[in-house]
């Protein structure tokens, strides 16, 4: 019987991302991180590589289009812009990478809560993760469904005067680290198949703390070579995070 590992409960959102630190680490857990780690290394490598390459001469590009005498509201959007267009990258190619690496990450999410909780380990068998792949990549897509609207909404709102280059910034940002959450959480949800309605509701109820788990993987994320670690720990994370304070809500399932 697999011993039950002892983790320490916390109502800081940012404090499981720490602690999928430690728990992505562990032994057991690493052979489960390997693959997620490594889509997350060369397609979030390759894609930042890019963008800090160009992002300058885009930004002043840009910016060109401003009118003579609106020249002193580059300096206002010069830093709003690098700002928009680190988060739009962190998560589009973050989104990127959870589509492929989705199979593994739930597997990694399976795995790490059987031991968190005691539990009997899962099938890790090649033929458990094809026959899950359509539920899986279902999920994804549930995900985008929701995130492209109300994405492409706050897009429109940066191009209004003053709203744009204010307001708009902040709840951007908000938005992305609220996705970055649902992203991670959802694959111990998913894994005992609770609706996504139902897992999306659940978070709100802890708002602050899925906030703070989010805008922690957000701002990480933009940190290059940082960044190419943060999916698995983000996973594990976020798998604490179920097993202390949904995990027994969510029992029926």
């Amino acid at each position: 019987m697999p011993q039950q590992h002892n983790i320490k409960s916390t109502t800081s959102g940012a404090g499981y991302f720490f602690q999928g630190l430690k728990l992505a680490s562990q032994p057991g857990t690493r052979r489960f991180v390997l693959i997620p780690l490594l889509i997350n290394i060369v397609l979030l490598g390759s894609a930042f590589a890019t963008l800090l390459d160009h992002l300058s001469g885009w930004i002043n590009h840009w910016l060109s289009y401003l009118p003579s005498w609106l020249d002193w509201l580059s300096y206002i959007l010069w830093p709003l812009l690098a700002i928009a267009a680190l988060v739009s990258f962190s998560y589009f190619f973050s989104t990127i990478a959870n589509w492929i690496a989705a199979p593994f990450n739930g597997l990694l999410a399976e795995y790490l809560e059987a031991q968190l909780t005691g539990q009997a380990p899962p099938d890790d068998s090649f033929k458990a993760l094809i026959k899950d792949l359509p539920r899986t990549m279902g999920r994804e897509w549930t995900k985008l469904k929701y995130y492209l609207p109300k994405a492409i909404g706050l897009l429109i709102l940066m191009w209004i005067p003053a709203i744009g280059q204010t307001v708009a910034p902040v709840l951007w940002f908000l938005f992305n680290a609220w996705m970055m959450t649902i992203q991670y959480v959802d694959y111990p949800f998913d894994n005992h198949k609770v609706p996504f309605p139902e897992m999306r509701d659940a978070l709100k109820q802890k708002r602050g703390q899925a906030l703070s788990f989010g805008a922690v993987v957000m701002l990480l994320t933009m940190v290059p070579i940082i960044n190419l670690f943060v999916m698995p720990i983000a996973v594990c994370g976020a798998t604490a995070m179920w097993v202390d304070h949904y995990r027994t809500q969510f029992k029926r399932y």
